[in-house]
């Protein structure tokens, strides 16, 4: 049997996603603005062969605690991400390029038609991160108070993704025949309007662009409430796992990949990413310094302001120097349940408030280690089915990221688990992932070989 291959996405944030990157000397002041630092970037993840590049969003800035904000600036000056995975397009050719865009601030229309222009543009490389955005400034930018609830914005979600790929569908693949002897550009029986009357969206019309090459960019979502996993397990493709440890990221990968036959999928057809943050070092111990310099530089209120948007309330009137008492935390989540409760397990643990301003990553496992050790416990989770791959987070850039392009990639690639070069040229192909037929075309009749 083919050995096992390992995928790896890799949520690019300008500085690294380090809350004090920006800090490090690495990164140019204006990087976050910079289409030449991105395209560099993009060519380094392309050189290591990664499956895609990733760019989180959110349609906001914060509009409070500003000074926090401006000692850790992540999210708080960015370019659009899909006209920059548009521009990163000419300057790669293989690379998948995927972005979050929020079903909660646009509507079907608009994602079906931005998504299938960077399908055609990248020539079959794009990936659409489907959320529904967990902070209020988003909504008091849309002229709402606050978020609906967690189940009602999934629910939307949902509406959200049907009405999208109904009008990728809106052209069959061959629709488009540029027939000069007859005069005709498409076959107009080839051409399905989309009409649709639902609880949250109302679209009775095409799309005006043929259907995608790849038939739908890749679906990627990260749900890891009860509802984010009955809808990843009906519709996502891919999914960025939140597990801690390899224990808690096998029963992740089992549920969710269980979940799937219900849906009439095949569970190879969604590959689980577990989330990790990768330091190479000469040893463990050098990458850990490393990571605890950077660490070190975390002003105490960047870390509550973090605390206060995770976990969804104010602790900065307590001591620094105390544990919090339980009785603080909400009863949960409606905003990121996966972060929700990686503050709450420390709290649990009865750290002091400054050691979980310390110890809070937001990306879940940090490996520190030889180019050796990453690869073993990469290899390891693999092997134990506690994932398909990796979404991999660099601290700072572009150094850890080249570090693991030129130190953990030829490991990877000597023990027979990543490819070595690009076999395909769409997302999809990198990721082993199905075409999705267009769903007004019926399957031909298998046929029967006497014998």
């Amino acid at each position: 049997m083919a050995q096992k291959q390992l995928r790896i996405g890799t949520l690019i944030e300008a500085y690294g996603l380090h809350a004090a990157a920006w800090l490090a000397t690495d990164p140019a002041p204006g990087a976050p603005t910079d289409i030449a630092y991105f395209q560099n970037i993009a060519r380094i993840c392309e050189e290591a062969k990664f499956d895609f590049f990733f760019l989180a969003d959110t349609p906001a800035t914060r509009t409070t605690d500003l000074e926090a904000w401006s000692r850790s600036p992540m999210y708080m000056n960015q370019l659009e991400p899909i006209t920059l995975l548009t521009a990163l397009a000419g300057s790669t050719s293989k690379i998948g390029l995927a972005a979050t865009a929020s079903t909660s601030f646009y509507e079907p229309y608009n994602i079906a038609r931005l998504y299938a222009s960077l399908d055609h543009i990248s020539k079959g490389r794009a990936g659409w991160n489907v959320v529904t955005t967990a902070n209020n400034f988003a909504a008091k930018n849309f002229g709402l108070d606050r978020l609906p609830p967690h189940d009602k914005r999934y629910a939307k979600a949902h509406e959200f993704y049907d009405v999208v790929t109904a009008l990728w569908d809106t052209w069959e693949d061959d629709a488009w025949i540029y027939d000069r002897e007859e005069g005709l550009t498409f076959d107009t029986a080839k051409f399905h309007p989309v009409s649709h009357k639902g609880e949250f969206f109302t679209v009775e019309g095409g799309l005006n662009i043929a259907r995608p090459p790849q038939g739908y960019p890749v679906i990627i979502e990260a749900g890891a409430s009860e509802a984010g996993k009955t809808f990843a397990a009906q519709t996502a493709e891919a999914v960025f796992g939140v597990a801690t440890d390899v224990d808690e990221a096998i029963a992740f990968y089992k549920d969710l990949k269980g979940r799937m036959p219900a849906f009439g999928r095949d569970p190879d057809q969604l590959k689980v990413l577990a989330g990790a943050t990768i330091v190479v070092g000469d040893s463990a111990e050098e990458a850990k310094a490393r990571f605890d310099h950077w660490q070190s530089l975390i002003h105490p209120e960047v870390g509550l302001v973090r605390i206060k948007q995770d976990l969804e309330t104010d602790l900065s009137d307590l001591d620094l120097d105390q544990p919090v008492p339980m009785d603080r935390i909400p009863e949960k989540a409606n905003f990121h349940a996966a972060y929700f409760e990686e503050i709450k397990g420390l709290i649990a643990k009865g750290h002091t408030l400054r050691e979980i301003c310390q110890k809070y990553t937001r990306a879940k496992v940090t490996i520190f280690g030889s180019p050796e050790e990453v690869a073993d416990m990469m290899q390891e989770w693999l092997e134990r089915e506690a994932c398909d791959g990796f979404m991999l987070t660099f601290p700072v850039l572009p150094s850890t990221l080249e570090d693991f392009r030129d130190r953990v990639v030829p490991v990877l690639q000597a023990r027979g688990i990543f490819r070595r070069d690009y076999e395909g040229s769409t997302l999809r192909e990198h990721l082993g992932l199905a075409r999705p037929e267009n769903r007004h075309v019926t399957a031909p009749a298998l046929e029967t070989v006497d014998g």
